[in-house]
């Protein structure tokens, strides 16, 4: 695809949403803006990456037989990251008045998977309780080729098989219902980044 502006990429997101529940985007997304949010992530300190984990609050842990990679929440005071969430505000708007989501924010960090790294076959989030809606995943490896691994499997409910591989390049944007896509990262044989986040909806208890 040739790059879009900015509102034909957002419909274009909402038409495959709405085709599919998921939407896999190379080449569209702003490019000064995906160059802006890599020199950011090239510029933290790698010792700010801490290892990821699995569960929320009482029930997080890590297990690296799960997942390897190493993850550092955004700093939303960066000018980088305030352009960033500045577009993401534009597309929860856009979903909440196409799909009545009622998403109200949105959370997201960089990822880092070094060589070796993975996480298996999961959902980001579950049918009762959960309050994680729609998934998305900017890609930041230039010149990430073929045989470099890591890539995002899709797979549909209860099936083995993936009915898709995402290659990680640079640029490439997915987003996918939270509740209806299993899904898992492929072992990468080089470091591979990305910007992974997820619109939320409030929970009885985020209104206690």
């Amino acid at each position: 695809m040739t790059v879009l502006n900015n509102e034909l990429l957002i419909d274009a997101i909402g038409d495959e949403i709405a085709l599919n529940g998921f939407a896999v985007i190379a080449d569209t997304f702003p490019a000064d803006l995906t160059e802006a949010l890599l020199n950011q992530l090239m510029a933290l300190d790698p010792d700010g990456f801490k290892l990821a984990g699995i569960g929320r609050e009482n029930d997080f842990q890590t297990d690296k037989s799960i997942r390897s990679d190493r993850i550092l929440w955004l700093d939303e005071d960066l000018l980088e990251t305030q352009q960033y969430f500045t577009w993401v505000e534009q597309l929860r708007l856009a979903l909440n008045k196409r799909f009545f989501l009622g998403l109200f924010e949105y959370e997201c960090m960089f990822a880092h998977y070094p060589e070796g790294a993975f996480y298996q076959k999961h959902v980001d989030a579950f049918k009762t309780g959960s309050n994680r809606k729609i998934s998305s995943v900017l890609y930041l490896n230039k010149d990430w080729q073929n045989g470099d691994g890591g890539e995002l499997l899709l797979y549909h409910e209860g099936d083995e098989a993936p009915f898709m591989k995402v290659s990680p390049k640079y640029g490439t944007l997915v987003v996918f219902l939270s509740e209806d896509f299993p899904h898992e990262v492929l072992p990468a044989k080089r470091s591979r980044y990305s910007l992974t986040g997820w619109f939320r909806v409030n929970t009885p208890a985020d209104v206690l």
